[in-house]
């Protein structure tokens, strides 16, 4: 379960950012999950939740969008969006040579915070 990584890795960045910027409490984060990030929400809403305890993050409320993947047909010629890591074929032609062109992975979108 890689969640708890990305999820230490992810209050580190937020809790410098809240301390830059005098908060006293995070209130809610938002985070981007790629289709194919490997990230399991549920997973990552669980870990989130354990590594805030006793930090300024602890309790706030975590909103997480899933993204799609922007992926390229050989085929087809077509760009295809593809929303799951499960998918690999064209909706289109059926073809399981899909290339991917963009995934954003994992990203902190934004912060919401209570200032001194």
């Amino acid at each position: 379960m890689h969640e708890i990584t990305l999820c230490q890795r992810a209050l580190e960045i937020v809790e410098q950012q809240a301390l830059a910027n005098n908060a006293t409490r995070v209130t809610a984060v938002w985070l981007k999950v790629g289709a194919f990030s490997c990230v399991e929400p549920s997973s990552l809403s669980f870990c989130f939740e354990l590594v805030c305890r006793g930090t300024l993050a602890e309790g706030c409320q975590l909103h997480i969008e899933e993204q799609s993947a922007q992926c390229w047909c050989p085929e087809c010629q077509r760009d295809i969006k593809l929303i799951s890591q499960h998918v690999r074929r064209c909706p289109q032609c059926g073809s399981d040579r899909l290339r991917i062109v963009a995934d954003d992975g994992f990203q902190i979108q934004r912060i919401e915070v209570i200032e001194e």
